[in-house]
């Protein structure tokens, strides 16, 4: 039994209208499924603070369409119905048009390269949709879960999440504008940080530049020829044999040196860094995370391996603090060689020689179960661990998270 604005339901009731909660600001609501789902719903991930989605306001108006839900098989099945000739937006990063009217989108990153029009997933999960009505006004609707997320709006005018319960939906508006509605997200999951104004340039960027002496003369054939780049990017043909935080000692021998004459001529360097650690006693950052116990784990304890660019790899398990911690350190040492940023790959994770492209969806769910994270948040926590250092170090962070190098 679960008791909610002094009613009492049954935790077993499988479908009808979620409860409503208002939070955060007027026109802003949590919906759950009636009983135990409030509690047993997983702490926020996509709110900068994750009480402002567990406390409720005092003073708000009541919410203009209610969500209904159903349960089936473990799976909750939301649906928020608004006036006909409703259009949609958002779903963050996929392909396709800007309008996601009549599309289905799946919030579960994958390694897409090669991607069409009628890809459904590919490198972040953003399971929000932005609805415009036929008067004008605008909605948003959040799913707030960090497991895989179907979002289906092929039905006119209709809202649909599907995901493993209990997940809560989050509601902002309706207000007048999109941008009302984008202002009170903001509020609630933060802003974009500002980035380096050299950031905002030309970048010169493929895969992949094979020495340190190539790289110096595209950099000095940009300068010859007066055509403007700011930036030039390092794939992961500079590391040792893929190793992350090494350098190959025959193709880019010092990389210090290589960053000293990039900025004389006004660029700055990124350097690519993955998750994918190589199994090899005697590599030092494979060595140094088995001594923290730093790895994502199967059921019965043994850590994960899977095959990525250097061969079969663990995993750093970025959800524990020890762990974002662990690599921030590796991070510092990185940087010192006169690395301006870091592009953040593979980390999906994208693994090699399955059918997913992924780890298990299991291992996903048993993260889940010891409480701080999932796939979704894997992005989010890598790239803090960078972030944090580079921001302490550099008093400016750029990190990018392009997880294909076809580009």
């Amino acid at each position: 039994m679960a008791g909610h604005e002094g009613k009492t339901v049954t935790s077993d009731v499988k479908s009808g209208n979620m409860i409503f909660e208002p939070i955060l600001e007027d026109g802003v609501f949590r919906f759950d499924c009636p009983g135990d789902d409030r509690l047993a719903a997983y702490p926020s991930l996509s709110f900068i603070n994750s009480k402002d989605r567990d406390t409720s306001i005092i003073s708000h108006s009541v919410p203009s369409y209610i969500p209904t839900f159903e349960c089936v098989l473990g799976q909750q099945i939301v649906k928020l119905e608004l006036p006909s000739g409703t259009s949609f937006y958002g779903t963050g990063e996929v392909s396709g048009p800007l309008e996601r009217t009549g599309k289905r989108v799946f919030a579960w990153n994958t390694d897409a390269w090669g991607y069409g029009p009628g890809t459904t997933s590919l490198y972040q999960s953003h399971p929000w949709v932005l609805a415009i009505t036929p008067n004008g006004e605008a909605m948003g609707v959040l799913a707030d879960t960090t497991l895989r997320c179907e979002v289906d709006l092929r039905k006119e005018s209709i809202i649909q999440f599907i995901a493993s319960a209990s997940y809560p939906i989050i509601t902002f508006g309706p207000f007048a504008s999109p941008t009302a509605v984008l202002k009170s997200l903001s509020r609630a999951i933060g802003t974009v940080f500002m980035p380096p104004k050299w950031s905002l340039g030309y970048q010169q960027c493929r895969w992949s530049y094979d020495s340190d002496t190539r790289v110096r003369e595209i950099a000095k054939t940009f300068r010859t020829k007066g055509i403007p780049c700011d930036v030039i990017w390092m794939d992961i043909d500079y590391m040792d044999g893929f190793r992350c935080f090494t350098f190959d000692q025959e193709r880019f021998p010092d990389p210090q040196s290589l960053a000293k004459d990039l900025h004389d001529i006004g660029f700055k360097a990124i350097w690519m860094l993955d998750p994918g650690i190589k199994c090899e006693e005697g590599y030092f950052v494979y060595d140094s995370g088995n001594k923290g116990d730093v790895w994502i784990q199967r059921a019965d304890g043994r850590p994960f391996i899977g095959e990525v660019w250097p061969g079969p790899c663990v995993f750093p398990d970025f959800t524990q603090s020890k762990v974002r911690s662990w690599w921030a350190s590796l991070v510092k040492d990185f940087i010192s060689n006169g690395i301006d940023g870091i592009w953040n790959d593979m980390n999906e994770p994208a693994i090699f020689k399955t059918v997913t492209k992924t780890m298990p969806e299991k291992i996903f769910i048993e993260e889940m179960m010891n409480l701080e994270a999932v796939k979704s948040t894997r992005t989010i926590t890598m790239y803090s661990s960078c972030a944090f250092l580079l921001f302490s170090i550099k008093k400016e962070c750029f990190l990018l998270e392009f997880k294909n190098s076809s580009m």
